[in-house]
């Protein structure tokens, strides 16, 4: 058995590391780069910066998210409880925890200096160290930074500090640090946005596709953050009478609960608050009977109408939002099923059907055309020029061409879909149009040659001057999204610039004389 050197064994151990930073080939990268080449790019775009950014669409980024989200609803449950309920007997177990969650926060803050960034537009991720700093500085260093105030710190410490001291010394010291930890933990609840945030942030980076997956993370997400506003409200009913050492008029003293176990204090706090929020009598039967006890009657009152009101806002936004362009896609989808069912196609050409509009629309169905037709004549030509100018400018009897010449081609180009295994043109057919490359690989081939070509790309040039016919025959080896150009719309451009025409013929000729 072959076993490998201490140091090339290091060097395999740290380039696997390395990959777990690097973009993985998924569905959410499918999505937003769209193609195996483009996502393969980005790989390479990574490893040429030279640094260790953590990439969005990274598997490390993934376990990181799950891992943060897991810890910080853990904490947002129990940091409210430990102050409420806990009176520093939290014991060994939670005060290690507390320990552990103030260090992965710690931790956090500096791994968000070297966290990629998606951008607005999501066409891909900035990578570039200053701009990621510079990005976090700006938004949300100074509020994760409170955030991770390490209060279990200051709790061990204390504790460490007083070990030595006498019980009754050592009780009375740790009594008043308990009672500034109380308060000073209450920054650590500003970890909700973070854990806003990292929803967020999975709801970004999720196959758009996937509209399921979508709104169950916002139904998830809505219900997560009901759930603790109902248990700070639980927790609040018991812990301003606290404070106030338990006045002898207050709710605690009436349901006789001074010595009762924390479930019972937190199921009776809980319940008042719910009764509250959800305005049903039970827990408050009886009015309030002094000032403070008033105000938080009134708080849990005005956060139920709040919940109410989150609820439905986002009930009606989900229903309105569950994406227009998709129902339109479904009912389209059925009318073919409803079609090819009557015609009684066979099995495998209606799934090949399904999967082209599948590929063609991803779920979602819009008119390009009409949509150029919206916006104005500057807006529609920006647009294409966005889209397509640089796959126009890599032919080469097109880099030099005057500006207005290339925007009048982009406005004669056509976007097609084909599917894996789809024939794009064949040998010796007659050449009708020309094809750039947006995403995709396809397999070019006659008795002369074979080529792979992918992003960037074109082909099926050769008929656009001599209308003759096609050379080679083309398929593609995967979903291949193109943009064509027909030979008519072509010289029906190439009709109003006749400088044009002579250098693109003289391309030509030169061309031929040197296959000759």
């Amino acid at each position: 058995m072959q076993h490998l050197a201490p140091e090339n064994h290091r060097r395999f151990c740290w380039s696997r590391w390395k990959n777990l930073l690097l973009p993985q080939l998924n569905r959410c990268s499918l999505y937003v780069y769209g193609s195996e080449v483009a996502v393969e790019k980005e790989c390479i775009r990574q490893k040429e910066e030279g640094v260790l950014v953590i990439h969005p669409f990274s598997r490390l980024r993934s376990y990181y998210i799950m891992c943060m989200v897991a810890i910080t609803f853990l904490n947002l449950i129990g940091i409210p409880m430990e102050i409420a309920f806990l009176d520093g007997n939290s014991g060994v177990g939670w005060e290690g925890f507390n320990v552990f969650s103030d260090t992965l926060f710690l931790i956090d803050v500096g791994l968000n200096f070297r966290m990629g960034i998606i951008s607005e537009d999501s066409e891909g991720a900035i990578l570039d160290l200053k701009s990621i700093r510079q990005h976090y500085l700006k938004s949300w260093f100074i509020p994760d930074m409170i955030a991770a105030f390490p209060v279990g710190y200051i709790l061990l410490i204390a504790d460490l500090q007083y070990h030595s001291d006498s019980p009754s010394s050592r009780a009375g010291k740790m009594m008043r640090i308990l009672m500034f930890v109380r308060i000073l933990s209450l920054v650590r609840l500003l970890r909700v946005s973070r854990l806003v945030r990292f929803f967020n942030e999975v709801e970004r980076v999720s196959n758009a596709n996937l509209e399921v997956v979508r709104v169950f993370l916002r139904i998830l997400s809505l219900f997560m953050m009901i759930f603790l506003l109902c248990h700070w409200n639980g927790c609040i009913q018991y812990f301003v009478p606290m404070l106030e050492e338990f006045p002898s008029d207050c709710w605690v003293r009436r349901e006789n609960l001074m010595n009762a176990t924390v479930g019972e204090k937190y199921s009776f706090g809980v319940f008042r608050a719910l009764s509250h929020m959800t305005a049903i009598s039970y827990g408050s039967s009886e009015t309030p009977t002094n000032e403070v006890e008033l105000w938080i009657v009134m708080t849990s009152i005005v956060s139920g109408a709040i919940m109410y009101t989150v609820m439905v806002a986002n009930t009606a936004a989900m229903m309105s939002d569950v994406d227009i362009t998709s129902r339109v896609y479904k009912n389209k989808m059925n009318h073919l099923e409803d079609y090819m069912t009557f015609m009684k196609l066979p099995k495998a050409l209606r799934m090949h059907i399904s999967n082209y509009f599948q590929a063609r629309y991803e779920g979602k169905w819009y008119d390009e055309k009409d949509v150029l037709k919206w916006v104005s004549s500057s807006l529609r030509e920006e647009i294409l020029m966005t889209m397509c100018s640089a796959h126009v400018r890599k032919a080469p009897f097109f880099r030099n061409c005057d500006i207005n010449f290339v925007n009048a081609i982009l406005l004669e180009l056509q976007y097609e879909v084909y599917q894996e295994g789809d024939i794009i043109i064949r040998q010796n057919a007659p050449g009708d149009r020309m094809f750039f490359i947006e995403h995709g690989q396809v397999f070019v081939e006659n008795e002369f040659f074979r080529r792979e070509l992918c992003d960037g790309h074109y082909f099926g040039e050769s008929c656009l001057l001599t209308r003759g016919r096609h050379l080679a025959t083309v398929q593609a080896l995967t979903i291949c999204q193109l943009f064509s150009l027909s030979v008519d719309s072509f010289h029906s451009v190439l009709k109003d610039y006749p400088d044009i025409r002579r250098d693109l013929e003289t391309f030509q000729l030169d061309k031929d004389s040197l296959l000759s």
